[in-house]
């Protein structure tokens, strides 16, 4: 039962400080993230970005989330690659004086942060005084959690097991090194395992030399854990972090090998306790600042293991297949709109490239194009369910009756537009697709027919789409205006073409399936994209429920 209350008690501890961190470093992006995201992008010297790496680890309290977020700025092409490790570098610094700072033992301070951060966040309305009251009653579960450690590992100091895996762990200075950077990894902050490393050798539970190992190897998991998290990341994107693992890692190693090569038991003397050893952690990485003028010699290396693909998906080589969605928390509902909106709106011009060169597609075939269509609506397919997954985040609680009513129009826009580019890739094109194989083509009449069609869908395409931007009535009733003509444009040319199999015309026969066909379903893509009309002139009451006559 001893076994079981200790390893409870220490888990407890653990992921306690875990939660903490972690609710510190949300705390701080809700509240402050625009403006971080300012400060990190407004320049491009490494002279400026290291000292801004130092911050944004001390206020994010990890160094993990700085180099995520560069990696992210360097993909969109904001940050280059020098700068972006000097940000890195400087963030691994920033972590490494906040563990100073985290460590410090004041038992009358947690208390305090706790009324503090407690009134803030349940006695305020604001929402920047909300967040701070989060970030302050963080900190003080961060001192409470490394108190619990402490007491938590007091009892098992002076047993049998703790001295023989201590003693194991000095003489096989390699495996405590890998334990520390497994557990740094595991626990995805080198701020939460370095702390409690720093509490139990503290406490005498292990030598110096170990915790020495330790935090060396933390300094190498830290560094693999942006690699993990970035990996679905852009080539260019992933290079700052694979430098990163570079740098700290080789160090790491290196350091390691130095410090047990002879002279670690002269360094464990001489460092002054778990403060000594938070030194050791902070020379260590201030050192890493020095190669900031060498990085440079990395950046070929690394974009021949990251190369950018050759053939890229259109995601990747035009923004304009990027979303524009945030991934921000907590965004106010105004903002989440406005983000919602312009997603749709991408979603209604790549839609409308999807469209344009269909008929010029029937009359020739050109594989190249229909590749382009296919790859642009997975674009669109992709956008549809980011727009579903932004649309269920939003929390309905803070979203007032008519906000409520505009997100769920703009959703279900977004799935008519979707529906509009199924019609073009999963029906149009095969049509286009048979004709060619069949060596048919339109008649002349029939193909100027369809080209009407065509240009007329294309109109009130670009019609919808000011009708999202302007919200206007006048538009909306001018656009489900047109889309009565066109039933009557669709079924006038059903008619003509009727005529012309009664004239006896070969071609009209060879190709009157396919005449009738594309004609239905572009009527039927244009039904789609006018969906956005309905709302506003429901809203408006300019809409009947039914066209049927009451009895």
């Amino acid at each position: 039962m001893a076994i079981v209350s200790f390893l409870t008690q220490l888990f407890g501890a653990t992921f306690l400080l875990l939660f903490a961190v972690r609710m510190v470093r949300t705390g701080i992006e809700r509240a402050y993230g625009a403006w971080f995201r300012r400060l990190m992008t407004s320049g491009n010297s490494p002279l400026y970005q290291a000292p801004l790496g130092i911050m944004m680890a001390i206020v994010l309290q990890s160094s993990a989330a700085v180099t995520v977020l560069v990696a992210g700025f360097a993909g969109g092409g904001v940050v280059s690659f020098v700068p972006g490790i000097a940000m890195v570098l400087g963030g691994d610094l920033g972590s490494a004086l906040l563990i100073q700072v985290l460590s410090l033992r004041h038992d009358w301070l947690s208390p305090l942060l706790l009324v503090i951060g407690g009134v803030l966040f349940l006695k305020t309305e604001r929402r920047a005084l909300r967040q701070a009251g989060r970030i302050v009653l963080g900190i003080a579960l961060i001192l409470i959690s490394l108190d619990l450690l402490r007491d938590t590992m007091e009892p098992i100091r002076d047993s049998n097991f703790l001295p023989a895996i201590a003693s194991y762990l000095e003489r096989d200075y390699v495996t405590a090194f890998l334990a520390g950077a497994v557990l740094a990894f595991v626990m995805h902050s080198s701020v939460a395992t370095i702390l409690m490393c720093v509490a139990v050798v503290g406490i005498g539970a292990l030598p110096m030399s170990v915790g020495i190992s330790l935090v060396l190897g933390a300094n190498l998991g830290s560094a693999l854990i942006p690699v993990w998290l970035c990996r679905d990341y852009s080539a260019q994107a992933r290079r700052i972090p694979a430098a990163n693992l570079i740098i700290r890692g080789a160090a790491a190693v290196l350091a390691l090998f130095v410090v047990n090569s002879g002279i670690a038991a002269d360094l464990a003397r001489s460092l002054d306790g778990a403060h000594g050893l938070i030194l050791l952690h902070i020379a260590f990485n201030a050192t890493l600042l020095v190669l900031i003028p060498v990085c440079h010699l990395l950046e070929r290396p690394l974009a021949a293991l990251f190369p950018e693909p050759v053939d890229s998906s259109l995601a990747l080589e035009n923004p304009h297949f990027r979303s524009v969605l945030s991934d921000k928390a907590d965004l106010p509902p105004e903002q989440a709109l406005a983000y919602l909106r312009r997603e749709v709106l991408r979603m209604a011009g790549i839609v409308a490239e999807m469209l344009s060169p269909v008929m010029d597609i029937y009359g020739e075939p050109d594989p190249q194009k229909v590749k382009s269509i296919n790859e642009q609506d997975e674009v669109v397919n992709r956008a549809l369910d980011g727009v579903r997954r932004f649309f269920s985040a939003l929390p309905e609680v803070a979203l007032s009756k008519k906000q409520h009513k505009e997100r769920r129009a703009l959703v279900d826009y977004g799935i008519a537009l979707e529906a509009a580019g199924d019609i073009i890739v999963k029906r149009l094109l095969p049509l286009a697709d048979e004709m060619h194989k069949d060596q048919l083509r339109f008649s002349e009449a029939g193909r100027n027919e369809l080209q009407d069609i065509h240009r007329r869908v294309m109109e009130n395409l670009s019609i919808a789409t000011n009708v999202l931007v302007s919200d206007d009535v006048v538009s909306a009733r001018t656009l489900l205006e047109n889309k009565a003509e066109m039933g009557k444009v669709e079924r006038r040319s059903r008619k003509n073409h009727l005529r012309r199999l009664d004239r006896g015309d070969v071609e009209s026969f060879a190709t009157s399936d396919k005449h009738v066909e594309t004609a239905y379903l572009l009527k039927e893509f244009n039904s789609w994209i006018t969906t956005v009309a309905h709302p506003i002139l429901m809203r408006e009451g300019e809409l009947l429920a039914s066209r049927l006559v009451k009895s």
